[in-house]
């Protein structure tokens, strides 16, 4: 359980901690994330994806980049009450930056290119595998059966499935697009029996949202 569950929790453990500077806190958080990554290995416990699982893994991961900035592009303005509908109830206030995107802590401007980078790769190439272990490998399993890496990926016991997609989403600011997400990633997982693929539709979903944050200047989504 220890490989599953202690990468996730020092993730939001740093995450939590007071800090004026927010990049060099994210660098700290991603380096302390990875290295227990790399020690406890909680891979090994699976099957290593294989090529056939990356043409869905792509498709899913680009599909779920493409909800996460769908309702936030500028096409919603000319539904002002969806607009509304969606900033009010869809996004939790933090999640809601106000003001120049180039003042964000996160932008180059402010922050220098090599943190920057650093908050794309911690995003693509950290959190998105202890996610992954932590929710899919770990909990969904766990409220299975104790038991947890004896629980088969199949059959699928949906409203465990479905309360883990909610707990997932509801752990990102933008919940609503994030339950979205879950059921999309979990999916994936039971369809292909290998949370390796899942693994690689977050990363790819990440990656992208990241690369669109610094072509766009979308910096309120990080």
């Amino acid at each position: 359980m220890t490989a599953h569950v202690l990468p996730f929790l020092a993730w939001i453990g740093i995450m939590m901690i007071p800090m004026d500077n927010l990049p060099w806190r994210y660098a700290f958080q991603a380096a302390v994330t990875a290295l227990l990554l790399l020690w406890l290995r909680p891979w090994r416990f699976y099957t290593a994806p294989a090529i056939r699982h990356l043409p869905a893994a792509t498709v899913i991961g680009a599909a779920v980049f493409l909800v996460w900035i769908g309702p936030e592009l500028p096409w919603i303005y000319h539904f002002p009450y969806l607009n509304d509908l969606y900033l009010r109830y869809g996004i939790r206030p933090l999640g809601i930056i106000t003001g120049s995107d180039t003042v964000h802590p996160y932008a180059p401007e402010t922050c220098g290119w090599p943190l920057a980078l650093v908050r794309l790769a911690g995003s693509a190439f950290v959190i998105a595998p202890a996610e992954e272990f932590f929710w899919r490998g770990f909990l969904y399993r766990w409220m299975v059966h104790r038991d947890f890496l004896s629980v088969p990926e199949r059959p699928l016991h949906v409203w465990i499935f479905v309360l883990t997609a909610v707990l997932f989403g509801l752990e990102h600011d933008r919940w609503l697009v994030g339950i979205v997400a879950g059921l999309a990633y979990g999916g994936l997982y039971a369809r292909t029996r290998c949370l390796g693929a899942a693994v690689m539709a977050h990363r790819v979903t990440n990656l992208l949202l990241g690369l669109h944050v610094l072509a766009a200047g979308a910096y309120h989504f990080w």
